[in-house]
């Protein structure tokens, strides 16, 4: 398991940049995704208010950004506190509020400040260990906050971390599909190459949640900050990323850790500005309104899946209604891939049934060479023979004596004349 952020975390550096336009604050000139991506303009329609974005990871902290944001939390770590806004993790306490600012900061007062993509959305802390953090196992811990999550109002779901592996705990089949039947859409990072993630890994190859992949400010495929893989559904900004620390400090960050949580963000607003959708069919405008990068001609592909996320278009696009989540069945992956362990042994239908006794077996004979003689052979064929052959030896000789006797009578007549 590892979390989604690679290259270095350099804090402060946003407060350095100077303002690009009179009254412009200079920390949300640094935001190039709001512009780029189509936020602001989804903005006026919507902001999110009414929605919950449930941030399972290492704790949203208490900086004045997230006054009035987190409405609930839970911790699932065994480490942190009951809310879940104390940061878990020596290394990366801090990565859960860097997570939550980009999908729902609230930003400060007159404009200033970090800004998330859906300012007005409410978040549901949920504290996670990562590593050696926690003794609860972490699958365990992830099953039990995503159910928390759910039973909490959860509308969207963001996970911002990779296993590294295709395959998942068995245990995330039923927290994974709690979800999807509650109509809760499941965002996860796709992970990233930087960290030594070569391919997609779960949570993001489970059927039916919204994987995102991570680009540049140009939008091409980030080499550091992303991976690839036939599961991506979208992609969206993935370096030089803003984030609000637990104790407020701005820093910038690179991984798709934070590109997932601008989709949320995104999928935040679109549920606040068609609440008459159930979640296939949010995942459906955001997949179906992403525009593709240049030079890819089809979707999904394995580096954008069905390409840049556009959250103007996902909002108020004219987009056609689906009647299953395009992004898979998890339900009917489950049927198929776990059926033997499913499938309970078979019963017998019929008692025991009686059956007639054999007859007694042959009785089995030595096997004998074919050179050596056997009784038959003696008595037919052996003997026989023997008896034929001394006969006519007899006979052989008696003729051979009675021929000697008649010349030898021969010659002494011959001899008297």
């Amino acid at each position: 398991m590892a979390l989604d952020r690679t290259g270095p975390v350099d804090a402060g550096a946003a407060a350095s940049v100077p303002m690009t336009a009179p009254g412009v604050d200079p920390m949300r000139a640094q935001e190039y995704w709001l512009d780029a991506y189509g936020v602001r303009q989804a903005w006026q329609s919507t902001r999110g208010k009414g929605v919950r974005i449930a941030v399972i990871d290492t704790g949203i902290g208490r900086a004045p950004e997230f006054d009035g944001a987190v409405v609930g939390g839970t911790d699932v770590s065994g480490v942190g506190s009951p809310d879940g806004r104390t940061p878990v993790g020596a290394v990366d306490g801090n990565h859960g509020s860097w997570v939550a600012s980009l999908a729902a900061s609230r930003g400060l007062a007159n404009e200033t400040g970090m800004i998330g993509v859906a300012p007005e959305a409410d978040l549901l802390a949920v504290s996670v260990g990562f590593g050696t953090t926690s003794a609860v196992p972490f699958a365990t811990q992830v099953a039990e906050g995503i159910r928390w999550s759910v039973d909490n109002g959860a509308d969207v779901i963001n996970l911002s971390f990779t296993t590294n592996t295709l395959d998942w705990d068995t245990s995330w089949d039923e927290a994974f599909q709690y979800a999807f039947d509650h109509d809760v859409v499941v965002v996860v990072a796709a992970g990233n190459r930087g960290a030594g993630t070569a391919r997609v890994g779960a949570p993001a190859t489970i059927p039916g949640v919204l994987s995102v992949a991570g680009v540049d400010p140009t939008g091409t495929a980030s080499v550091e900050a992303s991976t690839q893989g036939i599961t991506i559904g979208v992609a969206a900004p993935s370096e030089k990323l803003l984030g609000v620390s637990a104790d407020g400090q701005v820093v910038t960050w690179n991984g798709t850790s934070g590109a997932a949580p601008i989709v949320s963000g995104i999928v935040a607003l679109v549920r606040a500005a068609h609440p008459e959708l159930d979640a296939a069919n949010v995942i459906n405008r955001v997949i179906s309104t992403a525009r593709l990068p240049a030079g890819v001609r089809t979707a999904p592909d394995a580096l954008y899946g069905y390409g840049l996320v556009d959250a103007a278009a996902a909002v108020s696009g004219n987009v056609t209604a689906v009647s299953a989540n395009p992004m898979g069945d998890l339900a009917e992956w489950i049927r198929v891939h776990r059926r033997a362990q499913d499938v309970p042994a078979p019963v017998p239908t019929a008692g025991e049934v009686s059956l007639p006794a054999l007859p007694p077996a042959d009785t089995v004979t030595r096997p004998v060479s074919p050179l050596l003689p056997t009784v038959d052979t003696l008595m037919y064929g052996s003997l026989p023979l023997l008896g034929v052959t001394a006969a006519a030896i007899l006979m052989s000789l008696g003729v051979t004596a009675a021929v000697r006797r008649i010349r030898m009578a021969r010659a002494e007549r011959a001899r008297s004349r």
